[in-house]
């Protein structure tokens, strides 16, 4: 596995429609030796919420990996070894989800903006990212997603 530099999070959903995420933000995670996470929960209601948890624990934004990683933990929990990996990963870099250092600077916004510009800075930015419109997939869901956070976040106030 190549080394990974930022704080990752990985998240898979449980037998009970929950989701359990994994967080390695020292060091990355290994799989022989299998190197534990260092911070994990489960029963997270959606993707979002696990992801939002594991970010307040650690501190800071995560990057999202493969679900692999937080399935091999919950194995490791129950007293089982990892998996192995799928051949497939093994020489392949940990496929990371699109995401910039923050929401704010996803839209171009400083922090601690209102909603209304929030929603003026995404309808701006999804003109140009909107696959419809020549823009990159990838691109519009990473900005569609900091835009929904951003609107929790801002509606929590």
């Amino acid at each position: 596995m190549t080394a990974v530099t930022s704080a990752v999070v990985s998240i898979t959903a449980t037998q009970r429609r929950r989701f359990f995420w994994a967080a390695w933000w020292t060091n990355a995670p290994l799989a022989e030796p299998f190197r534990k996470p260092d911070a994990s929960n489960g029963g997270a209601a959606t993707l979002e919420d696990a992801l939002a948890e594991a970010e307040k624990q650690a501190g800071r934004y995560l990057v999202m990996i493969d679900p692999y990683w937080a399935r091999a933990w919950t194995r490791v929990l129950r007293g089982e070894r990892p998996p192995p990996m799928p051949t497939a990963r093994v020489n392949r870099p940990v496929k990371m989800v699109a995401k910039a250092a923050s929401a704010w600077e996803l839209l171009g916004l400083p922090a601690g903006s209102t909603l209304a510009a929030v929603k003026a800075a995404f309808r701006q930015r999804a003109l140009a990212t909107h696959p419809d419109h020549g823009g990159d997939a990838d691109e519009f869901r990473a900005l569609h997603q900091a835009y929904e956070r951003l609107v929790a976040r801002i509606s929590r106030r």
